[in-house]
């Protein structure tokens, strides 16, 4: 009975021997903040093989020529994505280096050496430099430990899909397990904003905005997007109105609709804005070098809808939501944009050089008995994006001649608009000649010029010469 228990339990030590040399293999977790920074990756001290038995390295020829232990790639000279043999990486994205065997590292005494950083290849590589001699030192049995490196400059100048990237590695020495692994870079999917800009404020200063006949373009800046994943950008409104509030606080709505968004360039596609999420991209965002893609979202307005509906002195406020959706729908990443456009109280009145002179001119009795009118066509070109009243005023009240005041008084001259029946006197104090305007662009106005009966009455037995005076008008805004 007790050889056969002997029995028994040597081959329970065997089998539990056997699970020692099951192949591991070497997985590497890459933080998705390291890929989309660009900033070196350094890894904790990694498990590669054991040593359960060993404690010195392999020398031949009477233990003067030491066997230094290598890695090799026996997959090729570059890492391969798990679902295309067209995703690679180089084998210099990977640098490794020897940490500790047993907890420290072998004894480097009569020439050994710990090589530095390297990479693998499909030529044997030294992770460590043994003694000239047995009699340098040796290491000890447990883990066999190294620290993994990603440099910046390889996130820059390579793209990482998400998934696995592994390389097949082979080492030389027998007794360190297992002598075959893989050598895997797990990639996340990840898709994120690196815009971190939330408003976007445009400002309207000059009438001539309204004046381009072609689309309005309002840039909303460059977007910027780190991602291991395929993309489509995605794009709505948040409500189906944009909120509008007067340089007086008077609050309106505008039709979303008015507004397509799209893209300097062929990126996106152009479309009208909605309250519903679509699809603006032209083509998906691949996952490229450096593991960014940018672009620049424009909005577009009509010369038309511009004048109409965007014209009116306040703020125009709306919301865009965007959200970079992997193409397999997986996971996305939201940025929510506040747009602020703001149209300053603009006015402008221009007199064309044709409209600059008024003359008068008593030749006849009749003009002297009856009076005289006239309507100068479209003397004003008016410009006004707030709710408005027009006013006329002269520089003196009374008329020169020579630049030398005279008697005449010059409210004998009375301004209005053409068909309106507002005719005021002239003075120095400005007289409404127009009420309740409403926002317009250039829009010309006829004055009419009146010296009535007893005015021109007043000027019978005046010396025969020329008397002058400087018509003035100006806005008020209501």
């Amino acid at each position: 009975m007790k050889k056969i228990k002997a029995f028994f339990i040597g081959i329970f030590t065997v089998f539990c021997g056997s699970t020692v040399t099951k192949a591991q293999d070497v997985y590497l977790s890459i933080p998705e903040n390291n890929i989309f920074n660009r900033s070196e990756f350094t890894s904790v001290p990694t498990r590669v093989m054991m040593n359960p038995n060993r404690t010195n390295w392999d020398y031949a020829f009477l233990g003067l020529i030491p066997t230094a232990p290598t890695f090799t790639s026996v997959s090729g000279p570059t890492f391969t994505h798990s679902s295309s043999s067209s995703f690679t990486l180089p084998s210099s994205t990977l640098l490794w280096q020897l940490e500790s065997m047993g907890g420290q590292l072998p004894s480097t005494g009569f020439s050994g050496s710990l090589p530095g950083f390297q990479s693998f290849s499909t030529s044997a590589t030294k992770w460590f430099e043994p003694p000239s001699t047995s009699l340098g030192g040796g290491f000890n049995r447990g883990n066999i430990n190294f620290t993994f490196k990603i440099p910046a400059a390889q996130f820059a100048a390579n793209a990482y899909r998400a998934g696995n990237y592994s390389m097949d590695i082979t080492q030389n020495y027998n007794d360190f397990t297992p002598r075959n692994f893989k050598t895997i870079l797990v990639i996340p999917s990840s898709i994120r904003w690196i815009t971190t800009s939330l408003t976007k404020y445009i400002e309207i200063s000059s009438l001539n905005d309204y004046r381009i006949t072609g689309t309005r373009v309002l840039n909303l800046d460059n977007a910027e997007i780190a991602h291991t994943v395929d993309f489509n950008v995605w794009a709505k409104a948040a409500a189906t109105n944009i909120q509008f509030t007067s340089s007086k606080g008077v609050p309106g709505t505008r039709n979303i609709g008015a507004i397509k968004l799209g893209s300097n360039g062929s990126t996106l596609t152009t479309k009208a804005l909605s309250a519903d999420f679509q699809n603006f991209s032209a083509a998906n965002f691949s996952v490229v070098a450096g593991n960014r893609n940018n672009f620049s979202p424009e909005l577009y307005v009509s010369a038309e809808d511009f004048k109409t509906l965007f014209f009116e002195a306040g703020t125009y406020t709306f919301e865009l939501n965007f959200n970079s959706k992997s193409t397999d729908n997986s996971i996305n990443s939201l940025q929510n944009t506040a747009v602020q456009l703001k149209v300053l109280p603009l006015s402008e009145i221009t007199i064309p050089s044709s409209g600059r002179n008024v003359n008068f001119n008593f030749n006849t009795a009749a003009q002297y008995t009856n009076g005289q009118s006239q309507v100068i066509p479209n003397q004003i070109v008016l410009s006004n994006n707030e709710s408005f009243e027009l006013y006329v005023k002269s520089d003196e009240n009374y008329f020169k001649k020579g630049g030398l005041q005279t008697d005449i008084n010059s409210n004998i001259l009375q301004i209005g608009v053409d068909g309106s029946s507002v005719n005021a006197p002239l003075s120095k104090t400005p007289q409404k000649i127009l009420f309740n305007g409403t926002p317009v662009l250039d829009r010309g106005l006829n004055i009419k010029y009146t010296i009535p009966p007893a005015g021109a009455q007043s000027l019978v037995g005046k010396e025969n010469t020329t008397y002058s005076i400087n018509v003035y008008y100006s806005f008020t805004a209501i």
